[in-house]
């Protein structure tokens, strides 16, 4: 059976898991999880994402992003490869490191965020890599210690998580720790371990209850949340999905792209993927990278070998390029 496209957009949030080959460690020293943070946090600023929960397990990472204007599989595609081209170096290893895909869930914010974060800073206790809470607030391979103030991570959004507590600083940890503790009596949540039909309603009971009462349950493994949310998210995914094969299937590609650029901004083609520093030059760029990399899909290495960039500086552009987009109402193609 194929594989399900991801399923993303602007301001979403994954609960993201990747998981070590053959459940085999992809951390075997502390130098290997400093390289690993040191790429987060370079890449979560980078790309305009948000981090709210992480931890650092011997073979599998929890993450809790919010995407920004770089979709979600530009940063875990960077992210990931890099740290295991690093990896294999380092061990003098071949091979892939990481088990299959990432897993990326798509959030309904309101009912799972807490219990996100939670969850996810609860799972060193739970493996015994903490002994006890005491031991979680200064663990410094997950984000509790962060929240706690007892670790310093300047990549974590700290503020948007203890702001749920408490306006105030010392109240809000205060009670952020009390809601953790509470966690650890209900051991492990499958229900936040993925989406799908039951966990997102709770259950075969809860499942039950709900058919016998006549009320119809939307599912889906890629999303977490209610049935209007599940369904709202895949009415999006298939207006975006559809609007990319309906360009590729009327021939649109990158110079396509290119000449429509020229004639939005008024330039000559030569001056929207040229290497120039001027101002009319770089805002071409954005609008090409954007176009290019998310009405077409292509991925940002091919852009990036496109216009002799770097990928970061295509996943940049996109972003700059979005923003220019929806400011001055440039449409890629008139009917749009």
């Amino acid at each position: 059976m194929p594989r399900k496209a991801r399923i993303d957009a602007p301001g979403a949030l994954h609960h993201v898991v990747v998981r070590g080959v053959e459940r085999r460690r992809i951390f075997r020293s502390n130098t290997d999880r400093h390289n690993f943070i040191n790429r987060l946090e370079t890449l979560i600023p980078e790309t305009t994402a948000q981090c709210f929960a992480w931890a650092l397990m011997p073979n599998h990472v929890h993450l809790l992003l919010r995407t920004g204007l770089t979709p979600i599989s530009t940063l875990m595609g960077r992210l990931l490869t890099g740290y295991a081209v690093w990896f294999n170096k380092r061990y003098r290893r071949h091979g892939p490191l990481f088990q299959n895909r990432y897993r990326s869930i798509l959030c309904q914010e309101d009912p799972y965020f807490k219990e996100l974060v939670r969850y996810i800073h609860l799972n060193p206790l739970r493996a015994g890599l903490a002994a006890d809470m005491t031991a979680l607030d200064t663990y410094p391979w997950c984000g509790h210690g962060v929240l706690m103030n007892r670790t310093a991570q300047s990549w974590q959004a700290t503020d948007v998580v203890l702001a749920l507590f408490s306006n105030r600083l010392t109240e809000s940890r205060k009670h952020y720790r009390a809601f953790v503790e509470e966690g650890v009596a209900e051991g492990r949540r499958p229900d936040l371990t993925g989406g799908g039909l039951l966990r997102s309603v709770g259950g075969w009971r809860a499942l039950k209850d709900l058919r016998r009462a006549g009320i119809r349950i939307k599912g889906d493994e890629r999303i977490l949340g209610d049935s209007e949310f599940v369904e709202d998210t895949l009415a999006a995914a298939r207006e975006f999905f559809e609007e990319q094969y309906a360009l590729e299937k009327k021939g649109y590609d990158f110079q396509w792209v290119v000449s429509r650029v020229a004639a939005v901004l008024s330039l000559d083609e030569g001056q929207v993927t040229a290497l120039a520093k001027s101002p009319q030059t770089v805002t071409a760029r954005r609008l090409l990278c954007f176009w290019a990399h998310r009405k077409l899909g292509m991925a940002t290495v091919e852009i990036a070998k496109e216009l002799g960039l770097c990928q970061s500086a295509v996943s940049r552009l996109s972003a700059g390029g979005e923003k220019l987009a929806k400011e001055n109402g440039f449409k890629l193609t008139e009917k749009a």
